[in-house]
């Protein structure tokens, strides 16, 4: 019999990136790039923390969120549709299911990152959203991680679990 450990190793299927979105600085409006460079221990090149050039130990270096799950944002916050621009989270993937790559080591396209842990949403999805899309986002919100391995990200690329 499989025990909880063995049932919560990454699942043997892949994703996709849907859209990569990058944004200079907090307050700026954030925007769609067709790649980028992963930076091992910093972030994204084009996005604040990477273009700051500096180690980053916050576990938000890079921000995932599920594309699945951005029609029940929506659903749950009353609105036709979600941007996910608008939510500011990096990398936009589907046919993966994240949540379950908690303490996971994932390759996307020539990168390789370590998945922290929930990336819970701020009160500013109030204005991005909706009213109400703080607590819409809550439970779908997405994944933070760390970039483990340099390389190249571009939309359309693979998403993989790697084994342990």
């Amino acid at each position: 019999m499989k025990t909880v450990r063995d049932l919560l190793k990454p699942p043997h299927v892949t994703g996709r990136v849907e859209a990569i979105i990058v944004r200079s600085d907090p307050r700026q409006p954030a925007h769609r790039v067709d790649a980028t460079q992963a930076l091992a221990g910093v972030g994204l090149a084009d996005d604040r923390l990477g273009q700051r050039g500096e180690a980053e130990l916050s576990t938000r270096q890079v921000t995932l969120i599920q594309h699945e799950h951005l029609p029940v944002i929506a659903a749950l916050a009353g609105v036709p549709s979600v941007d996910p621009v608008a939510l500011r989270r990096n990398l936009v993937v589907s046919g993966i299911n994240l949540v379950a790559l908690k303490n996971a080591r994932v390759r996307i396209g020539d990168a390789v990152l370590d998945i922290v842990g929930p990336c819970q949403p701020c009160s500013r999805m109030e204005e991005a959203v909706a009213p109400g899309g703080y607590a819409a986002m809550r439970g779908h919100g997405g994944m933070t991680a760390r970039v483990a391995v340099a390389g190249t990200i571009r939309v359309g690329d693979t998403v993989r679990a790697l084994p342990d």
